[in-house]
């Protein structure tokens, strides 16, 4: 039997930390994504233990504010992409800024200089991903997907998509439901 599922990643990522500080006895308190404090002492051979233990899952812990201002960028992005009650009502510029508490200069420069990409091309490589998810479920038309990703048009998202995939989002689609199709058949038979 085949199961398809969806996932949050900061829920799983928040997951998997919890299990892996109680498992180390570390007490903790979550301030925001991407940020817990520890309460009491730790010793450091602890923190290295709960380093190596979080690696495995792809789980990194971040030691500078450089590095920890980058990731809440791409964070705020992403949340900001994800969110079921759409885009800010404002320009992405102002919403980065009033959420971090920095100039969009300066978070710009940064970002480009750590991550050798733009900010907007992040973003439009998020937004990117958010379509194909979108696509994939099959529950929303192009019109809806450019709406909720906040596209000035289906003609604007089926050309960022189409420059950075390759294909049309039609074509992306209806490659997903032959695939779909496909697998479909095969067990099909293989119930049979």
């Amino acid at each position: 039997m085949r199961l398809c599922y969806k996932y949050d990643v900061q829920l799983v990522c928040k997951k998997i930390i919890e299990q892996e500080l109680l498992g180390l006895g570390i007490k903790y308190t979550f301030i925001g994504n991407g940020e817990l404090e520890l309460r009491g002492e730790v010793l450091p051979e602890v923190l290295e233990d709960l380093n190596k233990r979080l690696v495995e899952y792809g789980i990194n812990i971040i030691n500078n504010q450089r590095d920890s201002l980058i990731q809440k960028i791409k964070e705020t992005i992403i949340e900001m992409i994800y969110s079921e009650s759409g885009p800010p009502n404002e320009k992405t510029s102002e919403y980065l800024s009033k959420r971090l508490h920095f100039s969009y200069g300066y978070l710009s420069n940064l970002f480009s200089e750590v991550t050798w990409t733009t900010i907007e091309n992040f973003i439009i490589l998020q937004k990117i991903e958010r379509a194909k998810e979108l696509l994939i479920s099959g529950n929303y038309t192009l019109t809806e997907i450019a709406y909720k990703l906040d596209y000035s048009s289906v003609a604007h998202l089926s050309n960022q998509f189409k420059k950075t995939t390759g294909l049309t989002p039609s074509s992306f689609r209806r490659i997903i439901e032959r695939r779909k199709e496909y697998f479909k058949s095969i067990l099909e038979e293989t119930t049979k």
